[in-house]
């Protein structure tokens, strides 16, 4: 299985008109040959798959890329714990493809944030 390395920084928005470079994600996920997320590759080693979120000098956190029973992607970064979930829009039908763009939902908030992919990397 191969692992990408996927890096997504805040497009621009209201508060940020020119995007934000140090608010993003980190994620190491198997892509298949459309370039979206495959969930049979993603089950043989779930624990590859991470995801680190950069927030502007907070400290960054890491979890898992997790695929819920209902069909939806999500980053987890406490398995104890489903409050801290930050589900992506619709993430089984992204392509993850270097100027594409990608929502996610902050998690303790109902916010949607939208990302860019910087680019697209097969993992070392």
């Amino acid at each position: 299985m191969t692992l990408y390395h996927i890096h997504l920084v805040m497009a621009r928005n209201k508060d940020f008109p020119d995007g934000n470079v140090h608010r993003g994600y980190d994620i190491h996920a198997p892509l298949d040959a459309d370039g979206r997320l495959d969930r049979e590759a993603w089950e043989k080693v779930p624990s590859a798959c991470t995801v680190i979120r950069f927030w502007d000098g907070e400290r960054s956190e890491l979890g898992y890329l997790v695929h819920h029973p209902k069909g939806g992607w999500a980053f987890d970064y406490d398995p104890a714990d489903d409050n801290d979930d930050e589900t992506g829009y619709r993430l089984s039908n992204h392509v993850f493809k270097t100027g594409e763009y990608i929502s996610v939902r902050d998690h303790g908030a109902d916010e949607l944030h939208t990302f860019v992919i910087a680019s697209v990397t097969q993992a070392d």
